[in-house]
């Protein structure tokens, strides 16, 4: 026989040096999202039928490094609108945090998102044009519209555009504000 002691219950007095808190996970599903895991998945199994024609069959599929070409294509100007929504493109933020809270800054932040939405205006209009100049061209191997390629490019201009229109219009309401998180990183003296 065999005698186990309790546990004893922790006390409301216990001092815990490390505190936990679990997080809300929200997971997020947009259009663009599903579009590109599609994508990609797409890619993996073209890329890996390419590589098991080649060199295991040594007998290559021609179509194979042509559609993932132009896949990546896709996917790479899709994607721009999944970072475009997460706010994460690249982006040289240096003199922004430097700079005190104010409406100085705030010109600053409102300027960068108007610009960027003028630009991503431009491309979406200009990847447009081209998508309509490009249909008499037929892709190298598949007899298919080169339109069709320049079409996801022109895609995933839009989906950029729009996204980066609901941005501006998010900051706007916020008047350009970050949070305090990022404008305490450096000191502004």
């Amino acid at each position: 026989m065999s005698t186990t002691s309790r546990p004893e219950a922790p006390s409301d007095d216990d001092v815990h040096l490390i505190v936990v808190k679990d997080e809300e996970v929200i997971i997020e599903h947009h259009p663009e999202d599903w579009l590109a895991f599609a994508l990609f998945w797409c890619l993996a199994f073209i890329v890996f039928l390419q590589f098991f024609t080649r060199y295991i069959l040594n007998d290559s599929l021609s179509w194979t490094e042509e559609i993932a070409r132009y896949g990546l294509m896709w996917l790479a100007f899709i994607g721009g609108a999944v970072v475009t929504r997460k706010k994460s493109h690249i982006a040289v933020e240096l003199l922004s945090n430097l700079m005190a809270p104010g409406r100085l800054r705030s010109a600053l932040l409102a300027l960068v998102d108007l610009v960027t939405l003028g630009f991503l205006g431009l491309l979406a209009y200009f990847s447009v044009t081209i998508v309509e100049r490009m249909h008499n061209q037929t892709m190298t191997v598949v007899e298919l519209p080169m339109s069709i390629v320049y079409a996801g490019v022109g895609l995933g201009c839009l989906l950029m555009l729009a996204r980066q229109a609901q941005v501006v219009w998010r900051n706007a309401q916020q008047r350009w504000r970050r949070a305090p998180a990022v404008t305490e990183q450096i000191p502004a003296d």
